[in-house]
């Protein structure tokens, strides 16, 4: 039997016999909800069979598989020319005169020729439980008129073949001939307001509280990112609003005669609650009905108009956290001793590293430094033998000093007595110790980098991992024994001397004479400064940069064509660009070696060249001439008022701290030097791996042990077996989401932990241990000022697409390749960090307020929401 007889054209949009089959995931849920007698707009399918009608008649299938077949999930620039080939299928073929028929028929029995519709794509293989493909297919909103409903209709069957609907079904495993695609077309719902509700809460996990994201216009504004909407946690069982986050909504998108555009919202509307508790009560009595329909949390898409409720999408939350602890102290357990009556500490290199360690680092990174401490301590500074007593391992997947052994007085006296006549050694030749090893460490990164990969064998990789990452260590160690701490201790030092003896009530504060120096950060930042000035003349190349997305800009990059602009301004732009990233490109945003480098993840570069593009951005060279002139003044003004031992100590003490105070970011920003190698041997052996079938993917290899990893070099070495780690690679995936949701305590036990002969050094920890509840977060003021703005929480490299110029910078951590974010941020504000860490010393050169070592402000703060960051008091106030 034929398609055109057995299976219907067209569906009404409640037909309870409409089919996950027939009408797709999103039908099928329109349709359920419809019937159910939920408030759904009025409607219709265009079922499956209308689809295989139209690619059938035209003989596209062949095609269409012939040209998916020739793409690959892992290169974006296969995907995207098929793509194009199947668009083109679809544009040049011919809709089939019943299907149009029927396709009008349905569309006049809505509310005349003329109504308004949207006309939305429903993949048989769309928002299930196990797997959502939301935004992989397209939706046209606002189509009026049959000719115009017809040409989205045919778009929407041929965005079944988008490039991003093809990676993704190639990445779950859904055979291309396996799917197929209805439309869904209903009466638009001519918002005044709109958004998304989740019948759970998503940030936090609870099931008893529904969170509502609005703002004015159609919901289009919010999907797209143009908005930062309204955000309301509403009790499930009272109806009542427990949070409320109004934004500042600038733009909201309206209907027009083709279509849909964005337009600035009116002044009186943009600060104002776009939902009241009455309508946000209801929104949540209506969320509870679908979740109590589905029987799962969900995630819907509603529209509100002349004060009725209108539900245009639900589907199943795919992605949500465990439900909170029910007690603090249920939470605490989670932080469970190795030993009862052990303690733990997180500071030092421990800064670095402030999300769970993959399982390669714990335990062949961990152990690099523990050795490279041991030779430090006991044979540069105790002369002795070291126990590694004072090692780093993990607790709950986070690294943790173990200071157990230096709770006795006894011992720890000693160990001071033993040190103490080292230190002036160590700082005195700190500068040449860290040139020295240096040397090495560059020289061993060369060699490696000559290589060839692919003609050594696996163990001769894995072995150059491991002398790298035990070179990296004794950089580190070395520039934390001389280079890191000199620099702390001249500007501390510099800072109390001028603070209480020279400074006087209108004399500028001590952070002035130590910037307008030069430093690696700042070079990185001049770089990308000077590729945006030189794209700006060329033509189009700005304009075309800054219209891509990450992904688009990575893809271009890494094929060496963008659309548009011309191949060879291109390839000098990619050239000019890889230039770039050789120089600095190595710099960490998190000493765990299985975390992209900016030279993995091009993209992340993207939004401050952006900026720079824009024409908007302030010199770099300016504004560092500009503080070194300050930094000059200052110092002629002081040293003209001085006289005597007290001009002489001021100068003494303020030439050291200038010369020692530029070499700290340099030092930092070498530490990953041998990392964008070291991970390229790593992917070689995963590939190897994959290639037996012992994992998916070349990044597989991180979530292997180090015991693990070198079984699996030798059965590669000698042809063997391998174990296949799919299932526990899987696990430990799921297990690091798990830890990583967890705020570690900067000192274990939670009660206790922070006191150290008798004394309470929570004050100089690298983040606060306890924040008193309320709308006020406290830290350390690092770099002074004020400023009220949006905060923008990035836990990393791969979310920095979402910042925006004036934004408030959040995050656990800064290091020195976070830089290229300060161009954008009006404040700063992290987990840890001090007045002398990376984020407070390039605050202070962008003149932006910086609160620092809040603890838990990435737990606290969510992105859209209004703070005030106060660098001079060390607060963070919640609006």
């Amino acid at each position: 039997m034929s398609i055109k007889q057995s299976v219907p054209l067209v569906l009404a949009l409640d037909d309870a016999s409409a089919t996950l089959e027939q009408v797709g995931g999103k039908g099928a849920s329109l349709a359920r909800m419809a019937a159910a007698g939920l408030p759904v707009p009025p409607g219709f399918h265009i079922t499956t069979a209308a689809y295989r009608r139209f690619v059938e008649e035209n003989g596209l299938q062949e095609r269409i598989l012939a040209a998916v077949s020739a793409a690959s999930a892992d290169q974006p620039a296969t995907l995207d020319e098929a793509a194009r080939q199947i668009a083109d299928l679809f544009a040049r073929s011919d809709m089939p005169e019943d299907i149009a028929q029927a396709i009008r028929s349905a569309y006049a029995e809505l509310d005349g020729d003329d109504t308004p519709v949207a006309v939305r794509s429903s993949a048989t293989a769309e928002d299930l439980p196990e797997m959502s493909f939301a935004g992989q297919q397209e939706t046209y909103l606002n189509m009026r008129g049959a000719a115009q409903v017809l040409d989205a209709v045919r778009r929407c069957w041929a965005s079944l073949w988008t490039a991003r609907a093809i990676g993704y079904r190639a990445r779950q495993g859904i055979a291309p001939d396996d799917v197929s695609l209805a439309v869904v077309v209903q009466e638009l719902v001519p918002a005044d307001v709109a958004g998304i509700m989740f019948t759970a809460n998503p940030l936090t996990g609870a099931r008893e509280q529904v969170m509502i994201n609005a703002a004015w216009g159609l919901g289009e504004a919010i999907v797209g990112g143009q908005v930062t909407p309204d955000s309301f946690v509403v009790d499930k069982a009272s109806g009542t609003i427990v949070e409320q986050q109004v934004s500042e909504k600038d733009v909201m998108t309206v209907r027009t005669a083709g279509g849909t555009r964005e337009e600035p919202v009116p002044a009186e509307k943009r600060a104002q609650a776009s939902l009241n508790p009455a309508q946000a009560a209801e929104l949540a009595r209506i969320g509870a009905r679908i979740e109590d329909l589905y029987g799962w949390p969900m995630d819907i898409e509603w529209a509100l108009h002349n004060g009725r409720i209108f539900v245009v999408q639900a589907r199943p939350i795919t992605a949500l956290p465990e439900a909170p602890a029910v007690s603090q102290e249920a939470g605490a357990a989670e932080w469970k001793l190795p030993h009862p009556k052990g303690r733990y500490a997180r500071a030092s290199v421990i800064e670095l590293l402030p999300d769970p360690l993959s399982p390669l680092f714990e335990t062949l990174g961990l152990p690099a430094w523990n050795r490279a401490m041991s030779t430090l301590v006991g044979g540069k500074v105790l002369g002795r033998a070291w126990d590694d007593a004072m090692g780093l391992m993990t607790i709950n997947g986070y690294a943790y000093y173990d200071i157990t052994s230096m709770l006795s007085i006894g011992r720890s006296l000693a160990i001071m007595a033993a040190a103490l006549p080292a230190f002036p050694s160590l700082l005195g030749s700190a500068r040449q110790r860290w040139e020295e090893e240096s040397v090495v460490y560059k020289a061993l990164v060369k060699k490696w980098e000559a290589a060839d990969l692919q003609a050594a064998s696996a163990a001769e990789l894995l072995d150059g991992v491991r002398a790298i990452v035990d070179e990296a260590a004794r950089y580190y160690l070395t520039i934390q024994s001389g280079i890191l701490p000199a620099a702390y201790m001249s500007e501390a030092a510099f800072t109390l001397f001028y603070n209480k003896l020279v400074k006087r009530r209108n004399d500028p504060p001590a952070q002035t004479f130590m910037l307008g120096f030069d430093s690696a950060p700042i070079r990185a930042e001049q770089s990308l400064y000077d590729l945006a000035q030189w794209a700006r003349t060329q033509d189009g190349l700005a304009g075309a940069l800054s219209a891509l997305s990450g992904e688009q800009f990575n893809a271009a990059y890494r094929t060496g064509h963008l659309e548009g602009v011309d191949e060879g301004v291109w390839a000098e732009f990619c050239q000019r660009f890889g230039t770039h990233l050789e120089r600095y490109g190595h710099t960490i945003y998190d000493l765990d070696f299985a975390k992209p480098l900016p030279v993995d993840d091009p993209a992340s570069q993207l939004e401050t060249l952006k900026f720079f593009l824009s024409g908007s951005a302030t010199e770099p060279r300016q504004r560092q001439a500009k503080a070194e002139e300050a930094r000059k003044m200052a110092t002629r003004a002081i040293a003209g008022r001085l006289r005597g031992p007290l001009l002489t100590t001021f100068q003494r003490w303020l030439e050291r701290a200038q010369r020692l105070a530029p070499l700290r970011e340099d030092a930092l920003a070498d530490v990953g030097l041998g990392w964008p190698i070291a991970r390229r041997m790593l992917w070689e052996i995963g590939q190897r791996m994959v290639e037996a079938g012992a994992v998916e993917s070349r990044e597989d290899v991180f979530w292997l042990k180090a015991d693990e990893l070198q079984a699996a070099v030798r059965a590669l070495d000698n042809g063997k077996t391998l174990t296949t780690y799919q299932v526990t690679i899987a696990e430990r995936r799921a297990e690091w989401q798990r830890q990583s949701r967890l705020t570690p305590p900067v000192a274990l036990p939670l009660k206790g932990g922070v006191r150290w002969l008798g004394i309470d050094w929570s004050g100089v920890m690298p983040a606060r241990a306890v924040q008193e509840a309320g709308d006020v977060l406290k830290g350390i003021g690092a770099s002074g000022g004020r400023v009220t703005g949006t905060a923008r929480v990035i836990h990393g490299p791969d979310e920095f697409g979402q910042m925006r110029q004036g934004d408030i910078l959040v995050a656990r951590i800064t290091t020195p390749a976070w830089t290229p974010l300060f161009a954008l941020a009006s404040g700063v504000v992290t987990d840890v960090g001090g007045p002398l860490s990376h984020s407070s010393i390039v605050a202070r050169e962008y003149h932006i307020p910086a609160v620092l070592g809040t603890g838990l402000a990435t737990e606290r703060l969510k992105s859209g929401q209004r703070i005030t960051v106060d660098g001079d008091a060390g607060t963070v106030q919640l609006h």
